[in-house]
């Protein structure tokens, strides 16, 4: 019902949802990707309010968990990319309070953008488990990320996000000139390991799925190369569950002082 009574209240949110399911080839699921952007607004104050322990016993099922137990064997540090896809604010608390097999836990710092409006910035951060480490979205939040990385230790963040000007460049995202964080693709050339990641939101209130996935290649060639390749990445796991993505999200803006796409 929320979904559907923002779909009705916003123009805009209709405009941007349809252009852009309609562009990646996704107008059959127009109506359930309404009904999961309800949902995903509904889940929040639980997922804001409530002890990290407590959320993740909601998480069902995991795929992929050999990836993480890999790549924290490795001793590199590890870069989750999470886009906005199915609940994405309860990945980041489950690697914090999962160990691994062999007891020890893992710290992860992500990348935090402060809410416009401030009464909401302490609902959004309360819940957070000791591991879990917020990064503002400026020159010292970056800098937090590439010191957990040397460090061996994990991070994370929304690689969908739309870059504030000079922090992107113009890549194609289902076929258009999207403005892209660089942001992702430069952690990455320490050496990092990249996972991408998400929780799919199980029918009938049964808990989450959370998804771990190796890239289809390596990252390689010059900068924008390597973000494209992201793209790519990216537009790969909203493929496997495409109504749960956020698509009433304006990813095709033009930031303020941006160049124009080519």
């Amino acid at each position: 019902m929320l979904g559907w009574l923002t779909w009705l209240a916003s123009p805009t949110y209709r405009r941007h949802m349809r252009e852009n399911i309609a562009l990646a080839g996704m107008a059959h699921v127009r109506n359930a990707a309404i009904a999961e952007a309800g949902k995903g607004v509904a889940e929040l104050p639980k997922i804001w309010l409530r002890p990290s322990a407590e959320l993740v016993d909601r998480v069902a099922q995991v795929t992929g968990w050999e990836l993480v137990e890999a790549a924290r064997a490795a001793g590199r540090g590890v870069l989750y990319l999470t886009p906005h896809l199915g609940c994405f604010e309860i990945t980041a608390q489950y690697l914090a309070a999962r160990p691994s097999a062999d007891g020890s836990v893992h710290p992860i710092t992500v990348l935090y953008r402060r809410p416009r409006q401030d009464w909401l910035a302490p609902l959004m951060e309360l819940g957070r488990g000791a591991n879990l480490k917020l990064a503002p979205t400026d020159l010292g939040g970056v800098r937090r990320l590439m010191k957990a990385l040397k460090q061996g230790q994990a991070t994370g963040l929304l690689p969908d996000q739309v870059p504030g000007s000079g922090e992107g460049i113009w890549v194609p995202f289902f076929g258009k000139p999207a403005y892209t964080m660089t942001l992702a693709a430069r952690l990455a050339e320490g050496g990092a390991t990249i996972l991408m990641t998400y929780a799919e939101r199980l029918h009938y209130s049964a808990g989450y799925h959370i998804h771990f996935i190796a890239l289809s290649a390596p990252l390689a060639g010059d900068l924008p190369s390597r973000v494209a390749q992201l793209n790519h990445e990216i537009e790969a796991i909203i493929r496997l569950c495409p109504e749960q993505y956020l698509w009433g999200y304006n990813r095709y803006k033009k930031p303020a002082g941006a160049p124009e796409p080519q």
